[in-house]
């Protein structure tokens, strides 16, 4: 009986400990530099090797650069060959650009969508370490178009963006002239 006292005052003794521990911890802000430090060290994000344009960057992937197209959003053209610079492309390659800045990006695949497109560029969700989804912003932001049409999860959530940012103007929007080319894909009017 001796022997359960003394074990539970010891037990009682490891839990304050371990509380006053945590709490000094959070209080001098240790937690939160532990947590900055997860987020850049954690695996599965990569660093930007560079930025091709609004929708689609490269990656270091395991020694190798990687090109990401980001599933579900289609970004005015800048450089597409034999397309003219469209309205509203280096907005968008340059948001995309500031958005991620010098930042590693998580990619995740989506399970209704194929693993590359027909250029071989690898096709993936692009999140920044706090958990933003890049796709989110620039189809918000109105610097590109919901493209849905391939499947994936996400295609509803992107329409709803897209038709947000098109009732406020936003982005291109309220900047450029849209059209819509017979296969449903939206675009912008090239820049003159």
């Amino acid at each position: 009986m001796a022997f359960r006292r003394h074990h539970g005052h010891f037990l009682g003794l490891i839990l304050l400990v371990a509380l006053v521990t945590f709490l000094s911890a959070a209080q001098s802000g240790w937690l939160k530099q532990g947590v900055k430090q997860a987020e850049v060290a954690q695996p599965g994000l990569y660093s930007i090797n560079h930025f091709v344009d609004g929708d689609t960057i490269a990656v270091n992937m395991n020694g190798s650069v990687e090109t990401i197209r980001m599933i579900g959003v289609d970004t005015p053209e800048t450089h597409k060959p034999n397309t003219p610079v469209q309205c509203f492309g280096n907005e968008a390659a340059s948001y995309t650009k500031q958005l991620i800045g010098q930042n590693k990006v998580r990619l995740q695949a989506d399970p209704l969508d194929t693993n590359r497109d027909r250029y071989g560029r690898l096709l993936r969700y692009v999140y920044l370490p706090n958990g933003t989804l890049a796709e989110n912003k620039l189809i918000s932001g109105g610097y590109g178009f919901a493209y849905t049409q391939f499947p994936f999860e996400k295609a509803n959530e992107f329409k709803t963006l897209e038709e947000q940012a098109k009732t406020n103007r936003q982005g291109l929007w309220g900047a450029c002239q849209v059209t819509v080319e017979s296969n449903g894909r939206e675009q912008t009017n090239a820049v003159q």
